[in-house]
């Protein structure tokens, strides 16, 4: 078997790694893709059809600059590919004033000079019928917020990166792979491949694809589960419902307005039911309980849920500290580790490709990535 010689390999042609393939195969880089499955399919971290972006960050105010890489991204990749990928309706923060996600999404705003409003309960029933909050709560309103088509932005970026020129091959496991000097060889069933660089970009599977390296405790699968569930196709449609994040008691949820009549208004909570899993041998069963756990946001709403529509179980892969990582390896700095995304990185998905480019092609980047460095104190 000879062994087909490119500038870059990337493993994984989900979210990030199909953005990666992009970004190299725009600056005119010979590039090769190599996904396990097909390309979009459901047994990651990318599936669910749609992804929340915000700008209010209350994760950290590290993020925004990023999300503004991301989002023009974004926009350049639906030109280019001539369909519409991204949808603003507008986000709201909601929460206690002095919790995690209110007073974080309002130092992120003031920080970085986002426009947003702060919103009574009240004021948020008048703009938003649907949502019925407490009277001790409130919610930063952020008008720039929406969500992305997850899926077709996956194709997007592997089709355009194709027509560039890049090889991306599905249903083609990596086997082994290994630096050697300043080339990497990796090795599937189907071929041996050789590169200047490799970008591990693998969701789940990075800490198996790294567990010589220490990502298997650095990068944890947990399964999550999504449910679509039958509402009032008025008070959900994207013009009357924006995007949310719930911080509630009993965890903190996520969700969007229904896409289209009868898709049905899309739910989830950060940790489902807090189990750690093997990407390969994940439960994909919704059972009563899941659907329990995301019926715990009823008391928000003005009414109760209606049946499911549908239900699907993915991935979050959690870091300790639930920030990305984003960095080279130590022992061998022509590999480029994208792991640990923890439930909040799709959104960035379009930005980190560039990162991504950067590490690969030069070895550093001009973009703030020191949160997401391998040298972090809570990854030691």
């Amino acid at each position: 078997m000879c062994t087909q010689v490119f500038d870059q390999i990337v493993i994984g042609a989900g979210g990030m790694g199909s953005a990666a393939i992009y970004a190299l195969s725009q600056r005119r880089q010979r590039v090769l893709g190599l996904e396990q499955h097909t390309i979009p399919h459901e047994l990651g971290s990318s599936a669910g059809g749609t992804r929340v972006f915000r700008f209010a960050y209350f994760e950290h105010p590290s993020y925004v600059p990023l999300m503004r890489l991301a989002y023009a991204r974004w926009l350049a990749l639906e030109r280019d590919f001539g369909e519409r990928l991204v949808r603003v309706t507008g986000g709201l923060d909601i929460g206690r004033p002095d919790g995690r996600v209110v007073s974080g999404a309002l130092s992120a705003c003031n920080q970085h000079g986002l426009k947003h409003e702060v919103l009574s309960p009240d004021e948020v029933s008048r703009r938003h019928p649907a949502w019925r909050l407490p009277a001790d709560h409130a919610a930063v309103y952020q008008p720039e917020a929406g969500f992305l088509q997850a899926d077709r932005a996956i194709v997007a970026h592997v089709e355009l990166a194709r027509q560039l020129g890049a090889e991306v091959h599905e249903s083609e496991p990596v086997r082994t792979w290994r630096a050697v000097g300043d080339r990497v060889e990796v090795e599937t069933d189907r071929g041996r491949y050789e590169a200047g660089a490799l970008v591990v970009a693998a969701g789940a599977w990075s800490g198996w694809m790294l567990k010589d390296y220490g990502l298997a405790r650095m990068a944890v699968p947990e399964r999550q589960v999504v449910t679509w569930f039958e509402v009032d196709q008025h008070a959900f449609a994207p013009e009357r419902f924006p995007v949310f994040i719930l911080d509630y008691p009993e965890g903190v949820f996520y969700g969007f307005p229904e896409r289209a009549p009868g898709d049905g208004f899309k739910v989830g909570k950060f940790h489902h039911r807090l189990e750690t899993v093997s990407p390969d041998a994940t439960d994909r069963r919704i059972v009563a309980e899941d659907e329990a756990v995301l019926r715990l946001i009823e008391p928000y709403l003005a009414a109760p849920l209606g049946q499911p529509v549908s239900a699907k179980t993915c991935m979050f892969v959690n870091s300790p500290d639930e920030h990305f990582i984003l960095d080279r390896l130590p022992e061998h700095s022509n590999v480029v580790i994208a792991a640990g995304f923890s439930g909040h990185g799709y959104k960035f998905c379009s930005g980190i490709g560039e990162v991504l480019a950067d590490l690969a092609m030069h070895g550093t980047t001009p973009h703030d990535t020191a949160l997401f460095s391998l040298g972090r104190a809570a990854l030691k």
